[in-house]
């Protein structure tokens, strides 16, 4: 019996830690490491061990004998990754044995963490990048840790981001947690760099200060009536269902039946499911209780993901399209509305793709007749897929009615949905962080290999160092850069001095919070 990686996969690479025969790809040492959708087992090269589902800590990893039938796919997209990729058909390879990875030859001309004193490190922020950097640093030197987050509760985009109905993905913030009461770790929430203290006083308490500040806002459509009522960020309606102290209960209306989101990532396709979703199948989750009453109000009955490009383009990932087509009560339609989508789609089935169009071929095609009322059979809502459609604006008067958006090959002219409520789902954008450098075209802090330009001793890690993109496991290799980066600063001599220690850096934090 193998097991195989399922939708909850995090690419944190702990289960490739522990595999005995190295049957787990891609690896943190191999190319596709952190742009792969998930990774994946090979059936061949699995021995059953379980280690890395003991290991894996979003429950992402089970027997393919046990996979439930929505699962079931799973084992086939492991598989299908080992077939022509060029990776180990069995065991660990004829290069490495049945010993984890290969060994690089021994070195003892460097300077080792160890050998340097213990150093005051600031981090801002603790999310996954600011974590996996405390976790470098507290398990690999004697650093001491200050951990400040301007947020009354820990845990950046797990607590704030994650889907409430995907408990196993937040359940990572668990082993981030275990960091928050190491001995040689402060916590200090509710404190917020730029409004309490400055750049320049919380660099002063430290030997170096680590940015792991995320991606704060949303990225614009730049397009007329963007800013009406009822036009808001999917970043808005994620942090409401999930009681961000920063978004008000009352700030998501459901009074329309139907809600156009602009995008098909997979931050959209967590905005269609919590819209579609039975209220009664979130109850028991995190979710927070205004949005659940909300949700039980809900007059929404259908939901349409507008995509610029086809479905073969789809910004989603894999496994979680595939989940979507599971979700209880929900009907999936794809808008024929443009030739092109059957193309693609027929053409990805007959190749045998394993996600992405050929996902689709078993979704209904329908010409949807916008000019209509949302139509789902017997009580039932549904989310419509529309490709090769973007929105060119926004109509209402004193609120949104339409979203105008261009029409497909068989279509005459450009077409207006009717809605009362849009959610532009296109990106996270980076914000300007007091007293640093900022390029406005990425929504970055420019630096090399995570040491800020121009400001000796501080660095960034994440979504601020490398723009949004990748999951959450993308961030442990992000931060092992940015961590080497600051400790070959400490070795060459580069860092300044603080002039203020940890008891007068918490003194000031209580006196200005």
């Amino acid at each position: 019996m193998t097991f195989a990686i399922t939708q909850n996969c995090c690419t944190d690479a702990a289960c490739v830690a522990v595999c005995p025969v190295n049957c787990i790809h891609p690896t943190p040492g191999e190319r596709d490491f952190g742009t792969t959708e998930t990774l994946y087992i090979d059936p061949g090269a699995c021995i059953d061990c379980g280690a890395c589902a003991d290991a894996c800590p979003v429950d992402a990893v089970h027997p393919v004998a046990e996979l439930t039938p929505a699962q079931q796919p799973y084992a086939g997209i492991n598989a299908a990754y080992f077939e022509g990729t060029g990776q180990p058909a069995s065991g660990a390879g004829a290069d490495h044995g049945p010993n984890f990875h290969a060994w690089g030859a021994p070195s003892f001309d460097r300077v080792l963490p160890a050998d340097f004193a213990p150093l005051r490190v600031a981090i801002v922020g603790t999310g996954p990048a600011g974590m996996y950097a405390a976790e470098d640093l507290l398990l690999h030197t004697r650093s001491e840790v200050t951990l400040v987050d301007r947020l009354p509760a820990p845990g950046g985009l797990i607590r704030y981001g994650v889907a409430p109905d995907h408990p196993a993905t937040k359940r990572i913030g668990e082993t981030f947690a275990r960091f928050h009461t190491h001995p040689r770790v402060r916590l200090h929430l509710g404190l917020d760099v730029g409004t309490h203290i400055t750049a320049d006083e919380l660099a002063a308490h430290h030997d170096a200060v680590i940015y792991a500040v995320g991606a704060a806002s949303d990225r614009r459509l730049g397009i007329p009536g963007e800013d009406l009522p009822g036009s808001i960020a999917a970043t808005t309606f994620v942090a409401w269902y999930n009681a961000h102290p920063e978004v008000a209960p009352d700030a998501v209306d459901l009074s329309s039946d139907r809600v156009v989101v602009v995008g098909n990532g997979n931050v959209a396709l967590d905005v269609a499911r919590i819209l579609a979703s039975d209220p009664d199948s979130l109850a028991g989750t995190a979710i927070a209780g205004h949005a659940l009453e909300e949700l039980r109000r809900s007059k929404v009955r259908e939901v349409v993901l507008l995509g610029r490009r086809g479905p073969e383009h789809a910004a989603c990932t894999g496994t979680e399209l595939l989940a979507l087509k599971n979700l209880p009560g929900v009907d999936l339609v794809v808008d024929d509305h443009d030739a092109r989508i059957g193309t693609a789609i027929d053409a990805a089935g007959a190749a045998g793709a394993a996600h992405k169009a050929g996902l689709f071929q078993d979704v209904p095609r329908e010409a949807v007749d916008w000019s209509a009322p949302p139509r789902a059979a017997g009580g039932r809502r549904r989310i419509v897929f529309r490709f090769h459609s973007e929105p060119l604006a926004l109509h209402g008067d004193g609120h949104l009615r339409a979203v105008r958006v261009t029409s497909g090959a068989g279509e005459a002219g450009e077409r207006e949905i009717p809605t009362g409520l849009a959610l532009r789902a296109i990106g996270y954008r980076g914000v300007p962080q007091a007293g640093l450098p900022f390029d406005e075209e990425s929504g970055t802090v420019p630096h090399e290999g995570g040491r800020v330009t121009g400001r000796p001793g501080t660095y960034v890690v994440g979504w601020i160092k490398r723009g949004p993109s990748g999951g959450i496991g993308t961030n442990r290799r992000c931060a092992a850069e940015t961590v080497g980066t600051l400790l070959a600063d400490v070795v060459a001599g580069r860092l300044p001095a603080p002039t203020g220690g940890a008891r007068a850096f918490r003194r000031l934090a209580r006196r200005r919070r």
